[in-house]
């Protein structure tokens, strides 16, 4: 599944390509709760299409009713989508019009609209995108001009009386060593939250047996591997097979990367193993290998390959968010802790 800005911004190229008139509408600004985070994207077009998000669906009604050249509302008359200079608009100012839009109780956001984004400029985005450069898009508030700049660096969105600006990534990307159950469950969670999925396993009777759609295939060793994926910091590695031959020297090339994510499976006594080994064959030490997570995953109680997945792709996607998953919640920790309370218990 691709990123889901590049999804917007390639259904916004398509409609203005064919003249249809368009407006981009992004998340500057929320107080309280709010549906969508600050920088998220939606378009819609004249005909009432729609594709992203900023809340839950009313906002997104109550844009339609306003700009879509047909109403289901005959007494409301659509204002036209022309050429002007950026608008921002505020929702939920009041309890009545947060429960009418439908956000949570204290929540209050502020859009950008901008009408008939130029075709070339988004062509241009779209394109630096698609080849893995971090960009930032700057929207002039008084004429609605945009540049673009490469960035080497995530900042969070911008906005002053005179410009918005908003940095735009590559997809994230996901690379998994080992071709198992538990991979293909890690692959589905994470095609749908939007990371491109690789796996690479040398073992045709593994690599043979894959279902999954969506997903790219190396068969080469996975240290080899590693280095020819080029992780970059929107990238994380997973080690799945429980086969030191495979996983150790995947990991090793991967904690030397920018990767935001390196771990592995396995239970904390073959997690401490294959530290210990990586120390005494490999000239690793304890602060080189702080960077590999192991066991991966928050604890919650997991069996099923499914259920792990589930583990895995939640402290992935933690780090990815920048959130701090308390400590009684990593499984190493959790089932410590657990093991203390029922000797106490005795």
């Amino acid at each position: 599944m691709e990123n889901q800005d590049v999804i917007v911004l390639k259904r916004l190229l398509e409609w203005r390509e064919k003249q249809e008139k368009a407006v981009l509408v992004t998340v500057t600004q929320t107080w309280g709760s709010s549906p969508r985070p600050v920088g998220s994207i939606m378009a819609l077009c004249e005909s009432g299409a729609v594709v992203g998000s900023v809340s839950g669906g009313c906002i997104e009604d109550d844009l339609i009713a306003q700009y879509a050249r047909t109403s289901i509302d005959a007494d409301h008359v659509p204002r036209p989508i022309h050429d002007a200079a950026p608008e921002r608009v505020k929702y939920g100012i009041t309890a009545e019009e947060a429960n009418r839009f439908g956000l949570p109780c204290g929540g209050t956001l502020e859009l950008l609209l901008e009408f008939n984004p130029d075709t070339q400029t988004l062509r241009v985005l779209i394109e630096a995108l698609e080849k893995g450069e971090l960009m930032q898009r700057i929207t002039n508030l008084k004429t609605g001009v945009v540049t673009l700049q490469a960035t080497q660096s995530v900042s969070a969105l911008k906005i002053n009386d005179t410009q918005l600006i908003n940095t735009f990534g590559p997809q994230y990307r996901m690379l998994l060593i080992g071709a198992g159950q538990l991979g293909e469950y890690i692959a589905t969670m994470a095609l749908f939250c939007g990371f491109s999925v690789t796996i690479c396993d040398p073992r045709e009777s593994y690599a043979s047996g894959w279902r999954t759609q969506g997903v790219s295939h190396m068969s080469d060793w996975p240290d080899d591997a590693v280095k020819r994926f080029a992780p970059d910091r929107r990238t994380c590695i997973l080690a799945l097979t429980h086969d030191p031959k495979l996983d150790d020297l995947a990991l090793l090339e991967a904690i030397e990367t920018e990767a935001f994510y390196v771990g592995a499976i396995g239970s904390r006594k073959n997690n401490q193993a294959r530290k210990q080994r990586m120390i005494e064959h490999f000239e690793q030490t304890d602060a080189t290998l702080a960077k590999l997570k192991g066991p991966i995953g928050v604890y919650i109680g997991s069996k099923t390959p499914a259920e792990i997945a589930v583990s895995i792709m939640a402290e992935v996607l933690a780090v990815k968010n920048g959130v701090n998953v308390p400590d009684q919640m990593h499984v190493a920790q959790a089932k410590a802790i657990q093991e203390q309370i029922s000797k106490e218990s005795i």
